[in-house]
C-alpha cells in the first residue's frame, strides 16, 4: 500500500506542472500539495533520478525528457491500433481465429487490440496483458529484429520461465529460433505459452526499418501449424505487411522477392 500511495503522490507532483507554470519549487509543490518538505523532496528526487523531472534554476523542477518518451510511445501505440485494426478484422475473418496486436514493453510485448474468435475457450480479453518474448509467436516476431546485444539484454532483465513443458528456456535454443524466425519472416508458438494454444506471428516495421509491434493468429486447432499452416502463414505476413506499408515502412522489391521465397521454402522447419 506504501508504494500505491507514494505512486499517487508522484503523479500528482507532475500533474502540478503546466504550460501556464512549467517551474514550480520544492516549497510550492510540497505547500500545494499539503505535502511534508521531505517526502515531497525524496519523490522528486527518484523522479529526478528517472529522467521524470529535472533541476532548473538552482532550486527549481520542470518535467523531464522521459514524459516526451512516454507520451510518444502513446501516440505511436494509438496510431498503430488504429492503422492496424480494419486489416486485423480482416484477418480473423479469413482465419475464423484469434487476432493480436502487440508493441513492445520494455523487455516485453504489450496486447493493445485483439479479436476475439467464438471458439476461444476463455472469455476474457488479453488486451492490456503484459507477456515474455521468448514463449510467445508475437514475442518472438519482435525479438528476431533486435540486434544480438538486445536480445542479451532482454533475457538478462526477464530471464526464460518456463510457462509450459514446451518453452524454450536455453539461451542458445532461443537465438537459434529466433534467427530462423527472422530468416523466413514469421515466429511459431508450439504451445509454449499455453497448453492447447498454436500461434502464428509475424513483425510489423514503421519508418526507418524499425520493428514497432507484431500481430498473430492464435487457436486451439492443432492444424494451425499443420496443414492449415501455409495458408495461414500467408494471411498473417501478409496483414502485417499491410500494416506495416501504413506505418511507413517501405520495403524494397528485392525485399518482397526474398522474404516470399523463403517463407515458401521454410514452412515446415
Amino acid at each position: 500500500m506504501a508504494s500505491i500511495n507514494s505512486l499517487v503522490k508522484a503523479i500528482r507532483i507532475m500533474e502540478l506542472f503546466s504550460p501556464d507554470e512549467p517551474r514550480l519549487t520544492l516549497t510550492e509543490i510540497s505547500g500545494r500539495l499539503s505535502m511534508p518538505k521531505s517526502t515531497a523532496h525524496h519523490i522528486l528526487a527518484t523522479l529526478l533520478n528517472e529522467g521524470f523531472v529535472e533541476k532548473v534554476d538552482g532550486d527549481s523542477y520542470a518535467l523531464g525528457t522521459a514524459v516526451i518518451a512516454l507520451t510518444q510511445n502513446v501516440r505511436v501505440n494509438v496510431e498503430l491500433r488504429d492503422r492496424a485494426a480494419p486489416i486485423l478484422r480482416g484477418l480473423a475473418d479469413q482465419t475464423r481465429e484469434t487476432v493480436y496486436l502487440t508493441v513492445p514493453d520494455g523487455g516485453y510485448v504489450l496486447y493493445i487490440y485483439a479479436v476475439e474468435s467464438p471458439q476461444r475457450l476463455l472469455a476474457r480479453t488479453a488486451i492490456g496483458d503484459r507477456v515474455s518474448m521468448h514463449c510467445t509467436s508475437v514475442g518472438k516476431a519482435v525479438l528476431a529484429y533486435y540486434t544480438a546485444e538486445e536480445q542479451a539484454r532482454v533475457v538478462a532483465n526477464t530471464g526464460l520461465p518456463a510457462f509450459t513443458p514446451a518453452t524454450i528456456t536455453e539461451f542458445d535454443a532461443l537465438r537459434h529460433e529466433l534467427e530462423l524466425t527472422k530468416y523466413r519472416g514469421y515466429a511459431i508458438d508450439r504451445e509454449e505459452h499455453e497448453t492447447h494454444t498454436f500461434c502464428i506471428g509475424a513483425p510489423i516495421f514503421g519508418i526507418g526499418q524499425r520493428v514497432v509491434g507484431s500481430c498473430s493468429i492464435s487457436g486451439a486447432d492443432p492444424e494451425i501449424l499443420g496443414s492449415r499452416m501455409p495458408s495461414l502463414v500467408e494471411n498473417v505476413v501478409s496483414a502485417a505487411e499491410d500494416v506495416s506499408r501504413r506505418m511507413g515502412y517501405v520495403p524494397s522489391t528485392a525485399t518482397q522477392s526474398a522474404s516470399a521465397a523463403r517463407r515458401n521454402g521454410s514452412q515446415s522447419r
